[in-house]
């Protein structure tokens, strides 16, 4: 029924003003998998989608699909030059900087990039973000092993708008790298730290000093972070909302009970409550404690 109500013998809507009506208001409520479908109509669809795919403003390619081809990735964004979120989570297997270079070198308005576990890209990549994309508020570089602290000094430098960093497993970052970020954008909001064995208190500090907006931190997994840094984010970090130390070993609840105190939402229970829960998965119940004694 859509496609017949969507015939142009029909003469009802590729009459309307294809930029002003049919583009902002009726094409960018289709998914994307069904717009590259239309596109098979007629030759004026063909023309209209190019149209929209030229003027999208959000890429996810989790839309298309479990997997996007290499060749329709190019075809999509080759005339695209507003985009401003670009989400690109399932193109791992071939995504590498030849395909997506040209994409952020003719995007100048991107305040939104995923590469989560784009891991066949480059520091090249992390380089052209930063000289292309000014504006850029929230980035995500999860599982990408090739990010170094030369890319991440050059992001810090061009992108100080930043307000939410996933650094997950970037496992070449170190305390250093991690503190020349910070110092430039200080209007972080949310940071990801987590799987990161080369992270400690040198970072955690400076980021409580230079980062005042901080809400979210998840330091997951940095084994050499301390008490000492936790107590020093509780003290310069007035905003923060959560906070995740699990496996962190050398973080203890004399330091986490400052937080706490003040409503810090955790990921690590505190003592008594993990024993009890302990206490139950043995046992079978939950003991009544009197805890007045």
């Amino acid at each position: 029924c859509l496609m017949m109500s969507l015939t142009p013998s029909r003469g009802c809507l590729l009459d309307l003003p294809w930029e002003d009506i049919l583009v902002p208001h009726i094409l960018c409520h289709l998914p994307l998998q069904q717009l590259l479908s239309l596109q098979r109509v007629s030759k004026s669809f063909q023309s209209l989608v190019q149209l929209y795919l030229a003027n999208m403003r959000c890429f996810d390619s989790s839309q298309i699909g479990p997997a996007i081809p290499r060749a329709a990735f190019i075809n999509l964004l080759k005339d695209n030059e507003v985009l401003q979120q670009l989400a690109l989570q399932n193109c791992s297997d071939w995504l590498t900087d030849r395909e997506l270079l040209p994409v952020i070198g003719q995007n100048h308005h991107l305040h939104q990039i995923q590469l989560k576990g784009c891991a066949q890209l480059s520091r090249h990549a992390l380089v052209a973000i930063s000289l292309s994309c000014p504006n850029l508020r929230r980035l995500s570089l999860a599982h990408c092993e090739w990010v170094d602290s030369l890319s991440l000094r050059s992001l810090a430098d061009h992108c100080k708008a930043l307000e939410a960093v996933d650094l997950t497993a970037c496992r070449q970052l170190k305390d250093e790298a991690i503190c020349y970020l910070v110092q430039k954008c200080s209007r972080l909001k949310s940071l990801s730290l987590a799987v990161n064995a080369n992270v400690g208190d040198v970072a955690v500090e400076e980021i409580a000093k230079c980062c005042p907006e901080l809400e979210h931190l998840d330091l997951t997994g940095c084994l050499r972070v301390k008490n000492d840094s936790i107590r020093v984010l509780a003290e310069y970090c007035p905003k923060l909302r959560s906070l995740k130390v699990k496996h962190c070993h050398n973080v203890a609840e004399s330091s986490l009970s400052i937080l706490r105190s003040r409503g810090v939402e955790l990921d690590v229970e505190p003592p008594l409550q993990r024993a009890l829960v302990l206490l139950q998965d043995v046992v079978g119940f939950a003991p009544f404690i009197n805890l007045q004694i």
